[in-house]
C-alpha cells in the first residue's frame, strides 16, 4: 500500500472527512483491520485566511510547498491539497515536489465525463469560482461551466469563511444554496460541483434534484485508488 500525503486544516472540519473517507474506503476494499497509510500536515487555517484576504498567494504557496516537501521527505507517495481554493497554486506546489499531486479538478472532470454531464454549476469560494483551474479543464473537454452571479457569489463566499469553515451549519444557509442550485437548473445545469470541501457538510444528494459532485468524496476516493492499485 502506498502512503497518502494530506495537506489539511483548510479547514480542519473537512480534513476530518478526508481522513474518515480514505480509511473507510481502504477498509471496504481490503477488509479485516486494514486502514490507510497517511501523513497529515495540518496548517494554521487562520494564517491562510489572512493571506487570502490580502491576496498574498506567494505567501500561501511558500507555506503549502514547504508542507508538501516535508510530507514527501517523510515518505508520502502522493499529495492531496484538502481544499479546492488551494488548487489556485497547485501547479507551483507540484513543481516543488517529485511525487504526484492528485488535482481535485482532474478527479471531478473524470466523474463529469463518466456521467456525460455537459453543463455544470460550480459552487465554492469566489477564488475557486473565478479561478481558471476548473474553467480551463472543463472547457478543454467541451463542458460548459456556470457560476453564480456576483451577489450570489458573495453570499456563498461569506458562508464558507464565516460559517462552514467554523463548523456552523445553518438551515437558512442551506436554503440559500438550494435556491441558487434550483435557479441554475432552470439555466440548463445538469449537475453541481460542490467545489469547496466544506459544502458537502451542508448539502447532500438528497437536497438536490440533479447530480452533485462532492469534491471531498471524489478527491479522497482518488487517493485510495492510487494507494491500493
Amino acid at each position: 500500500m502506498k502512503t497518502i500525503g494530506l495537506i489539511g486544516g483548510i479547514s480542519w472540519y473537512s480534513t476530518i472527512d478526508y481522513y474518515r473517507i480514505i480509511n473507510e474506503s481502504v477498509n471496504n476494499s481490503l477488509g479485516n483491520n486494514t486502514s490507510a497509510k497517511i501523513f497529515l500536515y495540518s496548517v494554521n487555517y487562520g494564517e491562510i485566511v489572512n493571506l487570502i484576504q490580502k491576496g498574498d498567494w506567494d505567501g500561501i504557496e511558500l507555506i503549502i510547498s514547504k508542507a508538501a516537501k516535508q510530507l514527501e521527505n517523510a515518505g508520502a507517495d502522493c499529495m492531496l491539497l484538502c481544499a479546492n481554493t488551494m488548487h489556485t497554486i497547485a501547479d507551483k506546489v507540484q513543481s516543488a515536489i517529485n511525487i504526484p499531486l492528485i488535482h481535485v479538478a482532474d478527479v471531478v472532470l473524470n466523474s463529469l465525463n463518466q456521467k456525460k454531464i455537459k453543463t455544470v454549476l460550480l459552487l465554492g469560494t469566489k477564488y475557486t469560482m473565478l479561478g481558471n483551474f476548473y474553467t480551463d479543464r472543463l472547457k478543454q473537454n467541451g463542458i460548459k461551466l456556470l457560476i453564480p452571479d456576483s451577489n450570489e457569489m458573495e453570499q456563498i463566499n461569506k458562508s464558507i469563511y464565516n460559517e462552514l469553515g467554523k463548523g456552523i451549519l445553518s438551515p437558512a444557509t442551506k436554503k440559500m444554496y438550494q435556491e441558487i442550485i434550483k435557479k441554475y437548473i432552470d439555466f440548463g445545469s445538469e449537475g453541481v460541483i460542490l467545489g469547496c470541501t466544506e459544502i458537502p457538510m451542508l448539502i447532500q444528494q438528497s437536497d438536490c434534484t440533479i447530480p452533485i459532485f462532492d469534491t471531498t468524496l471524489l478527491h479522497a476516493s482518488a487517493a485510495v485508488s492510487f494507494a491500493i492499485q
